[in-house]
Order: structure tokens, then C-alpha cells, then sequence
């Protein structure tokens, strides 16, 4: 099996060679706060503000 080293040559993905995030305007499906996000909200799909995915996250675990 060959060894690439995709991340020097573009192939991978980088947090830090993209630059800033494009954020999207929201509304926390749980407190209904307006909040961003680094992803395009989509229909039908619930949207949590910074605390409220805290939360969901701490009871999960």
C-alpha cells in the first residue's frame, strides 16, 4: 500500500489554511435566541444557540 501525504498538497482538510468561517444567521431551537453558525441552517433541522448545545451535550454524556 502507497503512503500519501495529502495534507501537504491540499488534499486534507486544515482549520487553519481555509481562513475565517462564513456564519449564518439562526434561531435556537430551544430558547429561541438569535445566534451564528458556521454551517447553512437547513428546514426541518433544529439549530442550538451556544448554551443551549452546552446543555444537551453535558445530558447526553
Amino acid at each position: 500500500m502507497e503512503y500519501r501525504d495529502f495534507g501537504s498538497r491540499g488534499g486534507g482538510r486544515s482549520n487553519f489554511s481555509s481562513g475565517p468561517r462564513e456564519m449564518h444567521d439562526a434561531v435556537c431551537a430551544e430558547c429561541g435566541a438569535q445566534t451564528q453558525v458556521p454551517f447553512k441552517p437547513q428546514e426541518g433541522r433544529p439549530v442550538f444557540c451556544r448554551a443551549c448545545y452546552s446543555k444537551k451535550k453535558e445530558q447526553s454524556q
